[in-house]
């Protein structure tokens, strides 16, 4: 008996397994300023009885952006004498070379706040200066008044922890919330280690208040509670407080991992994450069955066209799955800018108003209104626990020009932005999207995907059951991994095999382990993560990703950086059943815009049975989403409810 719950920007989602493998589904409006609040509520409504939660949230990317009131606690940092300006000196890099008037983010420690104690760690992890705990403790003691948080980073940690854990020690004194470096990120490069280090203690206090008062709630359903971390994999929520690093990108990555399990039991070697909320669209992409990973990010900056603007954020090396966002969901607004021209996005409208049809006082039309104008999606949505006005969506575009006109004009747009995320991750890596399928999820998905795979020149879509709710279904397939991690190994089999005892002594029983390396040519600056499957064949793995994402190799020695481990253990998967074969289809039809207005069929998608096939133009409607069938596609039911489209 589990729960899986996504709060997004826009609805909280709610996917329920019972004790035979029956799944049922929740869906409601989510409650920006108390996000907890939405998943109390689904839970009452549901009225369902569980033994496990496991939850996607963005309580630490909301922080980091400054959102819903969410605002970083002051923050201390201890490092090695004379690199207390680390965080702020940074890599020098011009995100904006010809804008004289770019500014780069606040340091999220000032510097009355950066601690600088005697000690030493050379580059071989031979300690030159032991660590100074009188002064260590004098200093702590002193920003303890101050901060309610501290970040310990001190030079060459990563070789050699134990002038950081004697820190630690004396830290723990004063200070609940405290974050090392040897622990949170043991790796080379002094900012970014540093930088990751910092956000982590920041990221803390808020994370595990967060999370303690929803234990508080499951200690009443005595169930326990798992969140989805931005690598693909569940933590409990004691790690996912010790490190809130790693849930940062919580909710995209539950959606890919759905689309990773439904793949492999459809048979799809290559995919492409397709997800459309409310507020924005995510992309990323299955390659031979496996999600790929990154362990370079920038939390807390801006995006240009769905790539980060480096400089513009703060660093942070972990292991994220590799999605692309861009501000492109049903509530992004339609606008016009001083010149005149029709602009989309990127700011949303998001829950609260929403758009102008939710009838909640939305000023400005949005992407989902235009739907709703051109007939796309129908005025009752969610079984009919929602009214959409179309009305109010006809003044707010009227406002703009022809309402038909500003509709199908913004929805190229809209189009065209999406189209540019998902090249991101595929032309950019070397990746051909013409030859993947395209599986489309998230509220809006289904409404755009057939636009945006002829756009790529994609022949194939794939949109699974409940598509509004499957980012929270994605959690119901997910394993718990946990990481550890290791810099310059000696002998890769040996270290590789001593992570994994490390891991084995933490948690207990692992079902497999997932082995990483980010490797390089020697002299290169940067490095490339790959997938170790066998230590004696890295090298050519290695120039394989180097081949496919740079155009060449070289005749050069390679050298690992850093090598890491997951230990993955195995949750229990839902049953997800097959249609019925003799259901009875449930038909309608009313006006759609295309190229022009049509009466189309509307089906029910609930009703429709195993194997059957629609023919576009078409709508199909069910709870959790709406799928716009273009003319000269057909769409086909299979296995598991999965609905494809070709043409």
């Amino acid at each position: 008996m589990r729960l899986a719950v996504d709060i997004g920007g826009t609805f909280t989602d709610l996917v329920y397994v019972d004790e035979d493998g029956n799944v049922s589904f929740y869906k409601l409006s989510s409650t920006p300023k108390a996000p907890e609040e939405g998943l109390l509520q689904g839970i009452k409504e549901m009225g369902v009885r569980f033994k496990e939660v496991v939850h996607a949230t963005t309580v630490a990317t909301n922080a980091l952006l400054g959102q819903l009131n969410l605002e970083l606690p002051p923050v201390a940092l201890m490092t090695t004498k004379g690199f207390k300006d680390v965080i702020e000196i940074g890599r020098q890099n011009r995100p904006e070379l010809y804008n004289p008037y770019f500014e780069r983010p606040k340091p999220l420690v000032p510097r009355e706040l950066r601690l600088e104690v005697e000690e030493r760690v050379n580059a071989e992890g031979r300690i030159l200066v032991p660590l100074n705990e009188k002064e260590a403790e004098e200093l702590v003691k002193e920003a303890s008044r101050v901060a309610v948080a501290l970040a310990i980073s001190f030079l060459h940690s990563y070789a050699n922890p134990e002038n950081e854990v004697k820190a630690k020690k004396i830290a723990e004194k004063y200070f609940r919330h405290v974050s090392v470096s040897s622990e949170v990120a043991p790796e080379p490069r002094e900012y970014e280690r540093t930088s990751t280090t910092v956000v982590n203690a920041a990221l803390m206090p808020i994370v595990s208040r967060y999370l303690n008062a929803l234990e508080g709630v499951m200690a009443k359903y005595n169930a326990k509670l798992y969140v989805m971390a931005s690598s693909g994999g569940l933590v409990d929520s004691s790690e996912a407080s010790k490190r809130p690093i790693q849930i940062i990108e919580s909710g995209p990555a539950a959606g890919l991992v759905g689309v990773q399990a439904f793949s492999r039991e459809l048979g799809i070697g290559n995919a492409i994450s397709f997800d459309m909320g409310g507020t924005t669209a995510k992309a990323g992409t299955v390659i031979n069955g496996e999600v790929n990973v990154t362990t370079e990010y920038e939390v807390g900056g801006r995006t240009h066209y769905g790539r980060i603007v480096k400089g513009s954020g703060y660093p942070v090396r972990f292991p994220f799955v590799d999605l692309v966002e861009v501000s492109a969901g049903g509530g992004t607004i339609i606008w016009r800018d001083e010149a005149g021209a029709l602009r989309v996005g990127p700011t949303s409208a998001g829950a609260d108003p929403g758009p102008m049809s939710y009838g909640k006082g939305g000023k400005s039309p949005t992407l989902t209104d235009a739907n709703l104008v051109l007939g796309r999606i129908g005025e009752r949505l969610l079984s009919g626990q929602m009214t959409l006005r179309k009305d109010l969506a006809l003044r707010g575009l009227s406002a703009l020009g022809d309402p038909e006109e500003v509709a199908l004009n913004a929805l190229r747009l809209a189009v065209l932005e999406m189209a540019r995320a998902i090249r991101l991750v595929t032309v950019e890596r070397g990746i051909d999207p013409s030859t993947m399928t395209l599986f489309a999820f998230g509220g809006a998905g289904p409404q755009f995907a057939l636009e945006i795979a002829e756009e790529l020149g994609i022949r194939q879509v794939l949109v699974p059951p409940q598509p509004g709710l499957f980012s929270a279904m994605g959690m119901l397939f997910a394993d718990e991994k946990f990481e550890i991690r290791k810099s310059f190994p000696n002998d890769l089999e040996r270290d590789f095999q001593e992570l994994e005892r490390e891991l084995v002594k933490r948690l207990g029983e692992v079902d497999y382990f997932l082995r990483y390396a980010d490797v390089r040519y020697e002299g290169q600056g940067w490095e490339l993560t790959v997938q170790v499957n066998d230590v004696n064949k890295l090298r050519e793995e290695f120039e394989k990703k180097h081949e496919v994402t740079y155009g060449f190799k070289l005749d050069r020695p390679i050298e690992v950086v850093t090598i890491r481990v997951f230990a993955v253990r195995r949750t229990k998967r839902p049953r997800m059943p097959d249609p019925p074969i003799n259901s009875k289809p449930s038909v309608s039809s009313r006006k759609v815009m295309f190229d022009s207005w049509q009466e189309v069929p509307v089906y029910v998608r609930e009703t429709l049975p195993m194997g059957f096939e629609i023919e576009g133009p078409a709508v199909i409607e069910e709870y959790s989403s709406t799928t716009i069938l273009k003319p000269g596609w057909r769409a086909r039911v299979e296995k598991m409810g999965a609905m494809r489209c070709w043409r």
